[in-house]
């Protein structure tokens, strides 16, 4: 079998792949970073969205031999090393911006690409950007406040849904 060697949060990492092993089963079978969920394997929920090279990709529709050599990053590596969460999940705890927790870490990928692409989005720019993402519990409307408190925004202003 072929290896694979990527840094993923930071660190480097490598593994022995079918060429068959999509980014999403490498990370959590194989390096054991369970936070990026498989939800529907057809690319249409954005549970498994990790950063590769800086972008925003779905693991679900990436081969991991198409990640060889690539800066990964995933939700496990999103807060500090101590810990302190990152602002973006600090806003979604803050905001309410999960329930079940399923679609979370998806969600928060996609929040950092979005505020790397576009500092102070406007609400419907957020709810436009998580067009690809899927959550079956919240409606929404937290997660976006969520995100535009993140961006620095005042979100006193969005009325409770």
């Amino acid at each position: 079998m072929p290896e694979v060697s990527m840094t993923v949060n930071g660190k480097p990492a490598k593994g022995q792949i079918e060429g068959r092993t999509l980014l999403v089963d490498f990370l959590r079978d194989t390096l054991g970073l369970t936070g990026t969920h498989v939800g529907c394997d057809t690319s249409q929920c954005g549970a498994c969205v990790v950063h590769v090279d800086g972008r925003a990709v779905k693991a679900c529709t990436m081969f991991a031999a198409e990640a060889e050599g690539a800066e990964i990053r995933t939700i496990e590596g999103m807060a500090e090393p101590d810990g302190t969460l990152h602002p973006i999940q600090a806003a979604f705890r803050e905001h309410h911006g999960l329930q079940c927790g399923f679609c979370t870490p998806g969600m928060v990928m996609s929040a950092a690409a979005l505020l790397a692409e576009n500092p102070t989005p406007t609400e419907a720019e957020v709810r436009d950007y998580l067009e690809g993402n899927i959550c079956r519990c919240t409606g929404y409307h937290n997660i976006v406040k969520a995100i535009l408190a993140a961006s620095g925004q005042d979100v006193s202003r969005i009325a409770a849904e």
